[in-house]
């Protein structure tokens, strides 16, 4: 490294390194005791409560927590004012087959009927659940309500009477477009999750001409292969099963996997240091490793347990169906998973300890981040002479680019969830190995503008990255990566705002 180099390399250490929790300033302990007491209280009312607070007079962390909890706040009143419906800045449901106060264990008669006002409250609003969804929750709701007793049995007796009482109401659109000015509900939701004013028309056309160009690679990877006949999806489906690729679904199989990914995960670690300068050293003690016999038969999703100052941190590989996860497909689940993705990511903001409503307002950050990560790996050639490798990484960036699409295509575009699924099955072929389509699809419908937020963080991140004008290891990303994660999780506003100031300023 010259001279300018060490000096970045020191500035992104000492960034990335911010002073403890329990060092915090008096105010900033004022800050986060009035967060703390916030409550549930109107959101205009709880931006009164932050009027005497002021970001030059706290800490870097505790001011990114003032300026992203005011930002979502003022959505948030918006939303209030016009769309008091459902869970804020969520669903336009208090309740489905996958949400409500029936699925909570101990949850009580009081909490259910609860629920159910909101029910009452959304239809007067002209919020119901299309016709699929509430037949589904209607039926989940029934079985719930045969294992219960007492209050709680009557409780759920009566919300199911509501929801059948709506069936005239509900029709066979998924999206909130069919609401009531629901694509300005849409667009706040977009501006919530992914920390920026988005217009949903644009986001789409971006979401397919990202879909576009990653289906011509693939195309280009495919016939590399062989495999010249048909759609790019279902070329891709049929290799995921060619045997010359899967591991044996036995003990063998599942260490070698593991093995694989520990091996590309030592390169990724080797290129840290160029990627992002001096790091905290929980962002290096990192592995992948097999489940417990007991997770694995329960067929456990994947999960990682975040590194600190005496914890290695680890991923957790889902290889219960190994059969379902070829070799050329791990490698990418490295990069987003481990390095440079989310563990990167995640122990620096642990150090910074945001505020619960920093990370309420900014939900799309982590997976973008990740998702960036792994298109961070290929740029800096971490699938180099592994054309299999980068075709499982391209698929990995198909499923996050498709679940965009059908987020705008089912909410903005008024699109069916038989349009969904087709969609899905174009662009992917394939589904992630824990996201299958329909339920991908369900999530969607029922948490709009979530997936689409999360790639927006993705492309919004490249946009803004300098590896397009510069040498993938140079000082300016090395800065622009300092930025991006130094004190946790930001909104896009906020990236983008300090990334325009002079580099004095960034600290």
């Amino acid at each position: 490294m010259n001279r300018r180099d060490l000096l970045a390399a020191a500035a992104t250490t000492a960034l990335l390194t911010r002073v403890p929790a329990f060092a915090r300033t008096s105010e900033d302990q004022a800050l986060r005791a009035a967060l703390d007491g916030l409550g549930d209280a109107a959101p205009e009312a709880k931006l009164d409560r932050l009027k005497g607070f002021s970001p030059e007079s706290l800490s870097r962390s505790a001011a990114l927590d003032l300026v992203t909890v005011r930002s979502g706040l003022r959505i948030d009143a918006e939303l209030a004012r016009r769309f008091a419906f459902g869970k804020m800045g969520r669903s336009p449901y208090s309740v489905s087959f996958m949400s409500g106060a029936w699925r909570e264990a101990g949850a009580t008669a009081e909490r259910i009927d609860a629920d159910t006002v909101a029910i009452d409250a959304e239809a007067a609003a002209g919020v119901v659940l299309p016709a699929d969804h509430l037949e589904r929750t209607i039926t989940a709701i029934r079985k719930a309500e045969l294992a219960a007793m007492g209050e709680v049995a009557t409780a759920l007796s009566r919300q199911v009477s509501a929801l059948e009482a709506l069936r005239p109401h509900a029709g066979d659109t998924p999206g909130v477009g069919r609401l009531r000015d629901g694509d300005a509900y849409f667009a706040l939701l977009l501006e919530r999750h992914s920390g920026e004013h988005v217009d949903p028309a644009a986001a789409h056309e971006r979401f397919v001409d990202m879909g576009r160009r990653l289906h011509a690679r693939a195309d280009t990877l495919l016939r590399r292969q062989g495999l010249t006949q048909g759609p790019v999806g279902t070329r891709i489906a049929a290799l995921f099963r060619e045997e010359r690729w899967l591991y044996s679904d036995d003990d063998a199989g599942r260490d070698r996997a593991v093995a694989d990914m520990n091996r590309w995960l030592d390169r990724a670690r080797s290129r840290v240091l160029a990627l992002f300068g001096p790091v905290p050293a929980p962002c290096l003690d990192v592995s992948a490793r097999r489940m417990s016999a007991a997770d694995e038969t329960a067929k456990r999703q994947g999960y990682r347990v975040v590194g600190g100052p005496s914890l290695s941190g680890i991923y957790f590989v889902d290889l219960a169906e190994i059969r379902r996860r070829p070799s050329w497909s791990l490698q990418g689940v490295v990069h987003h998973e481990l390095l440079p993705g989310h563990m990167i990511q995640f122990p620096i903001e642990q150090m910074a300890d945001p505020h619960r409503l920093r990370l309420e307002y900014t939900p799309a950050f982590p997976e973008g981040w990740a998702i960036y990560a792994e298109q961070l790996a290929g740029d800096d050639g971490a699938f180099g002479g592994d054309p299999m490798a980068f075709l499982g990484h391209t698929h990995w960036l198909l499923f996050r680019i498709g679940r965009a699409i059908i987020d705008t295509g089912v909410h903005f575009k008024r699109w069916s969830t038989q349009q969904a699924l087709k969609t899905l099955r174009e662009v992917q072929g394939e589904p992630a190995y824990f996201a299958p389509f329909a339920t991908d699809i369900d999530r969607t419908c029922l948490e709009p503008g979530i997936r689409a937020a999360e790639a927006l963080n993705w492309l919004r991140l490249s946009d803004m990255s300098p590896t397009s004008s510069s040498k993938a290891t140079s000082p300016a990303l090395r800065h622009f990566h300092r930025a991006v994660l130094a004190d946790g999780r930001k909104r896009l506003e906020t990236i983008d705002a300090e990334l325009k100031r002079k580099p004095g300023q960034l600290s």
